[in-house]
């Protein structure tokens, strides 16, 4: 029949245009390329694992740091909810907050370090105390429930944690940051190599870490980065912090294949 015919055609043909597409498709996902890879990036482009890592460490390092207090302003700008200037985006809760309720009451939001500050016992010093690249807005009550957990799967609901889980000793953040959460660690871990008086700060596959400069589990972070990639909020947020604050990336927003690479 004619119109069997022009039917077998026509599905022959999106066969073809499939096997055509979805291989380019597939490895611009694998390679990301940005507008920063002739500049910035230029020391980093073709290397692997610790040579690849070593690069973009003397990259990222450079940059503005600043004071705890300073923190406060930057981030209603950086997590700025692009539904309405007025408010921040909490990042365990998901919920959009009014920037003028920062501070350590119920109801308030505070910052958060996403590297716990007492792994590697950094504080609140300037550096990576004070590394906007980790430090988020979050609900007094949650942040106080993560506490210094390290990152795993499992748990109870946080109450008012968005759908974040808890136990003994780890947390696990809601589906829609998990992959933000696992970048801004391993940039901490690129970032601080231990060269510049602060500790050397690494991912490991433990939970309980304490004030070890160690922060787990990495095989889960992994996991949650390629399941969960950078969305138009997460790299906005790098945009503002390189152009308007620190002046230095987080590298595994641009070039998300990169943590395979090096871890």
């Amino acid at each position: 029949m004619p119109g069997t015919r022009v039917r077998t055609l026509a599905l022959a043909a999106a066969a073809v245009l499939a096997a055509v597409t979805l291989p380019t498709t597939t490895a611009a996902t694998a390679n990301a390329s940005t507008a920063y890879d002739d500049t910035y990036y230029q020391d980093a482009l073709g290397k692997t694992g610790p040579q690849l890592e070593a690069a973009l460490h003397t990259i990222i390092k450079n940059q503005t740091k600043l004071s705890y207090d300073g923190v406060w302003n930057a981030l209603k700008t950086t997590d700025q909810d692009p539904n309405n200037s007025n408010n921040v985006i909490l990042i365990y809760s998901g919920v959009s907050r009014a920037k003028s309720l920062s501070g350590g009451n119920t109801g308030n939001w505070n910052r958060e370090h996403v590297w716990a500050k007492s792994h590697g016992d950094f504080g609140t010093t300037i550096g990576p105390g004070t590394d906007l690249h980790h430090l988020r807005p979050e609900d007094v009550t949650v942040n106080s429930i993560r506490g210094n957990k390290d990152f795993d799967e499992g748990g109870s609901a946080v109450p008012n944690g968005g759908g974040s889980l808890t136990d003994s000793d780890s947390f696990e953040p809601r589906d829609a940051v998990k992959g933000d959460v696992a970048r801004m660690i391993l940039y901490m871990a690129v970032r601080y190599e231990g060269d510049d008086a602060f500790a050397d700060l690494e991912p490991n596959e433990s939970v309980n870490n304490g004030s070890a400069p160690y922060i787990g589990k990495l095989a889960v972070l992994k996991k949650w980065s390629a399941e969960d990639p950078p969305d138009a909020f997460e790299k906005n947020r790098n945009e503002v912090i390189y152009t308007t604050y620190q002046h230095n990336r987080n590298p595994f927003i641009d070039h998300p294949e990169w943590v395979e690479s090096i871890y």
